[in-house]
């Protein structure tokens, strides 16, 4: 399902990759693709894909400082594609790679912090979302659950979603929020 999801993704969204792909190298210098190290399946690392959406000698590779709203770092292009989520359209080749799913808990860098701690020493058994393959969207996301993390009881909430997801993990709860995520993301742009 991963696999043909993401190559009909990609096939159908092509012509908005590559206009997307277009406007960021005509008003930014610097590369289309913003390039992460995230943890994924069993807590291995790799390479995720993004539109990127910061200026370039702003940016910050290790995720360290989070986006805030009006983010100064953030070009006028990358506003847009990040509002709308198109800046993370490009992991459909990491789907492809193997890297992610379709659905899964979403991918944090290393080290990623909520609330001032680091979400190994705020959430108990933390690891317990590697178990799965990260994904394009997620339980915790379709449920609003984006954005920032600076506040602590969100973020246990958001992880919470994680655990859940990868406790009660089938087909039909991926169709559910695929559908849930296109029409919340995608068709009423609430995304953040």
């Amino acid at each position: 399902m991963d696999v043909a999801g993401a190559a009909a993704g990609l096939l159908f969204l092509a012509p908005l990759l590559l206009i997307i792909a277009a406007w960021i190298k005509l008003t930014d210098k610097g590369p289309v693709f913003f390039r992460q190290s995230r943890v994924g399946l069993d807590g291995q690392s790799f390479e995720i894909l993004k539109f990127r959406s910061m200026y370039v000698h702003l940016g910050d590779t290790t995720g360290v400082a989070q986006t805030v709203a009006n983010d100064l770092r953030v070009t006028p292009i990358g506003a847009f594609i990040r509002k709308t989520s198109i800046d993370e359209l490009p992991q459909l080749i990491n789907v492809l790679r193997g890297d992610m799913s379709l659905v899964g808990p979403r991918p944090h860098v290393a080290g990623m912090q909520a609330a001032g701690m680091h979400y190994e020493d705020l959430v108990p058994h933390y690891g317990f979302r590697h178990r799965m393959r990260p994904g394009l969207t997620g339980w915790a996301q379709c449920q609003g659950l984006r954005g920032p993390t600076t506040d602590r009881t969100r973020a246990l909430r958001r992880v919470g979603h994680d655990f859940a997801y990868v406790q009660n993990f089938s087909l039909w709860l991926d169709i559910k929020i695929i559908a849930k995520t296109i029409a919340s993301e995608l068709v009423s742009s609430n995304a953040h």
